[in-house]
């Protein structure tokens, strides 16, 4: 090994990782970043988890679209490829490259302490909730189910669905429709499923979601988790809105008398605010919360992490863990 006069090996040796930090600080900053941040000419090594034949410019919004993608490069491999990658990461981490034709970008930058990448869906399908049904978790009481009014709240946690095929009594109440909060943040409830949990784990716990993708990006929900699907992937919450789908099951023609056209897609719902009109008045307000201040964003994206249940979500549930 070289050496320096006065230098031992042990002192050469953190001259040495000081200069390959150095190098690698020198060839992120020289890295011309734009404001939504990708650059050309750059990459990332490792993680990569899936990849797609696709032009340059959609590469971001593949990753951004993709559960689990937190960063990407795009390369005229195989004539067009865009490698998504994922892990912690931030911009420090990419190096430069001599081909300006490469594009890499950052989709979500190490996550703080706490918090998890997740995705959004959203539904309304009328049904009893699953942590409706004693037993679910330790709770004060399960989430409380309301007769077909969608007002009177029923006293017994055993009553039937009313998404069975007979004896239909118990239905998602009203009041568990979204509301805004401020221009940045809302209240509501959800279905989820959360990697590594389940219902004793989740059922009236309550999530912070801070959205990080479409035209809500930077604005926040805090839901409170009611129910549960067999359709939902990992950290997956499925946001409650009337009129956004029935899903697999329908409960909302036997509770309210509507043919189910008038409820949209069977995922998605309705396809515009103007059909929110169309629904029970009772329950118009949270359609419309779709299209006004979720901004009609398609299943965005999401960090997210647990939080103490505001007092307003489990006054409507009636449902506190314990």
């Amino acid at each position: 090994m070289m050496a320096f006069a006065g230098v031992n090996s042990f002192q050469w040796e953190r001259l040495l990782t000081f200069f390959i930090l150095l190098v690698a600080v020198n060839e992120a900053s020289a890295i011309e970043w734009n404001g939504n941040n990708w650059a050309h000419g750059c990459d990332f090594t490792g993680g990569d988890f899936s990849r797609a034949a696709i032009p340059s410019e959609e590469c971001g919004g593949r990753c951004a679209a993709t559960q689990g993608c937190t960063h990407f490069t795009w390369t005229r491999y195989n004539g067009g490829t865009c490698f998504m990658k994922q892990g912690p990461v931030s911009k420090a981490h990419a190096f430069s490259t001599s081909d300006q034709s490469m594009v890499c970008g950052v989709i979500l930058e190490g996550l703080p302490d706490g918090q998890m990448a997740g995705k959004t869906t959203r539904y309304w399908d009328c049904c009893k909730p699953s942590c409706a049904w004693p037993g679910k978790a330790a709770v004060s009481s399960p989430v409380k189910s309301c007769r077909a009014d969608g007002v009177k709240v029923l006293r017994d946690a055993n009553a039937i669905s009313g998404c069975n095929a007979n004896g239909k009594q118990a239905y998602t109440c009203n009041n568990n429709m979204p509301w805004v909060v401020n221009s940045n943040l809302a209240y509501g409830f959800a279905a989820a499923n959360i990697k590594g949990s389940d219902e004793r784990g989740w059922c009236c716990g309550c999530y912070k979601l801070d959205f990080t993708s479409g035209p809500i990006n930077g604005k926040s929900m805090i839901v409170q988790v009611t129910n549960t699907g067999s359709d939902l992937g990992e950290n997956h919450f499925d946001i409650q809105m009337p009129g956004s789908g029935v899903g697999m099951f329908d409960g909302c023609t036997s509770q309210w008398g509507l043919p189910l056209s008038v409820w949209g897609q069977q995922y998605g719902g309705v396809a515009s605010r103007q059909d929110c009109f169309g629904l029970p008045q009772a329950i118009q307000a949270g359609c419309l919360f779709r299209f006004d201040w979720f901004m009609g964003a398609d299943n965005p994206n999401v960090q997210f992490v647990k939080v103490k249940c505001p007092a307003e979500l489990e006054a409507r549930t009636q449902c506190v863990r314990q």
